[in-house]
């Protein structure tokens, strides 16, 4: 699904400098065009503020890859318990889903292995390969249930290239999907209490769930503002669930551009890979 994290996927880190202040605060507001989940034919546009926060701690980091429980890292492998998360759906705001129960916020957490290669001091560039696996929990803040888990092995290329006033960072990503059949029935079942003519009854299996091309840029317009971007292209054909009623695109495509103001920092700085 969307993650509702996207916005910080809109910030990536900017800068190869030895030294970054322990923290920064700030605030922003993006623009995003979404599907309401992956192979639904409608989309709505966001426009949205957001907090910016990053704390670089020894072992617990809050950064524009989300929030990080560091359990291991090394000059080229990290292991680190991760966080993430998805945005709400109202089925009645959807002509696929009328009738049925709404979609609740999905909060992700699990251990993700990075492993960082092929560097290239020359064009300021490196691979970097992530390996998360997270379990999922779905709730509406009154009760949660646990709706499976997710694995997204994905491909990283990452590069600098110097500007005036600074450098573009450039991530390039790819990778697969698998989940577990009780996450593929959260968004893809129709229980036959909720077939309809139109929409017949489903049950997903569990298995491949497709794979993403997402792009981010970013680049520093001064000390204090942050311009950031990206997009996302969803590939659903041969996904365990493509037959479900539910799914009405096998592709799709979401974006989206945000502007950060950083107004605070510490005076402490901290060691930081580039």
């Amino acid at each position: 699904m969307h993650r509702f994290l996207l916005l910080v996927c809109l910030l990536p880190a900017l800068t190869q400098a030895e030294h970054l202040p322990r923290w920064e605060l700030g605030a922003g507001i993006a623009g995003l065009h979404l599907p309401d989940y992956r192979g639904s034919n409608e989309s709505r546009d966001y426009l949205a503020p957001f907090p910016y926060l990053v704390y670089r701690g020894e072992r617990v980091r809050v950064s524009e890859e989300g929030i990080r429980g560091l359990l291991f890292e090394s000059d080229k492998v990290a292991l680190d318990l991760s966080l993430s998360a998805s945005i709400p759906v109202d089925s009645e705001d959807n002509s696929a889903r009328q009738g049925m129960p709404d979609l609740d916020p999905a909060f992700e957490i699990g251990p993700n292995l990075k492993v960082r290669f092929a560097e290239n001091s020359e064009l300021r560039s490196h691979w970097e390969l992530n390996l998360p696996l997270r379990a999922v929990a779905a709730t509406d803040f009154s009760h949660g249930t646990m709706i499976g888990w997710i694995f997204n092995p994905h491909l990283d290329y990452v590069r600098h290239f110097p500007m005036a006033g600074g450098r573009l960072r450039l991530v390039v990503s790819w990778g697969p999907l698998w989940a577990s059949e009780k996450y593929h029935d959260y968004y893809y079942e129709v229980d036959a209490a909720y077939a309809t003519p139109q929409r017949p009854a489903f049950d997903a299996r569990g298995g491949y769930s497709g794979n993403r091309l997402l792009i981010t840029v970013g680049k520093r317009l001064n000390s204090s503002m942050v311009l950031g971007g990206f997009l996302r292209y969803d590939d659903l054909h041969g996904a365990a669930f493509e037959d479900s009623p539910l799914v009405k695109r096998n592709e799709s495509l979401m974006g989206g551009i945000a502007l950060t103001w950083i107004f605070a920092r510490s005076a402490e700085t901290v060691a930081h890979e580039k």
